[in-house]
């Protein structure tokens, strides 16, 4: 159920963000102490301010008011993707190219489940990550979860 409203929920709010400019990142409807909520990730080149959420929440708020198919009372939270970014599509690893991140697969690559370096290049559909002075090739398809990693 939950996966559900999540996805319909970024089909819904997908073009306004489209308009607006903005990315969305990622959509999460979960129970949590306080009840349910609903949260949508966002995200831009140039980074997202309180003044950009702020105009998501008004317009998604009431787009789902419209639409009315979360069945749950829920609160709304929209944020940035934060300093530790999921990655989640072939384009956010072009994207932070450069960058450190922090990779699990769903097989083992040579041995190990979890890896942790700086994104060198992708090749098509094909990850190459900088370890140290060693190169690991990954295909987006074994990535089970990736993040930015933040750098100090």
């Amino acid at each position: 159920m939950a996966d559900t409203v999540a996805k319909r929920v970024g089909a819904v709010a997908l073009p306004v963000l489209e308009e607006m400019g903005l990315e969305l990142v990622e959509v999460q409807y979960r129970r949590e102490q306080s009840g349910w909520v609903l949260r949508l990730i966002i995200d831009k080149q140039e980074g997202i301010s309180l003044e950009d959420c702020a105009a998501v929440s008004r317009e998604i708020s009431q787009l789902l008011d419209i639409e009315d198919f979360v069945d749950q009372a829920y609160n709304l939270e929209v944020s940035s993707p934060g300093l530790n970014r999921p990655l989640k599509s072939m384009a956010d690893f072009e994207r932070f190219t450069g960058r450190m991140a922090k990779i699990k697969t769903i097989e083992p690559i040579a041995g190990e489940h979890v890896f942790i370096g700086r994104i060198k290049k992708t090749e098509g559909e094909t990850i190459i990550l900088e370890i140290g002075r060693k190169e690991v090739t990954m295909p987006f398809s074994q990535v089970a979860r990736a993040r930015l990693e933040i750098e100090l």
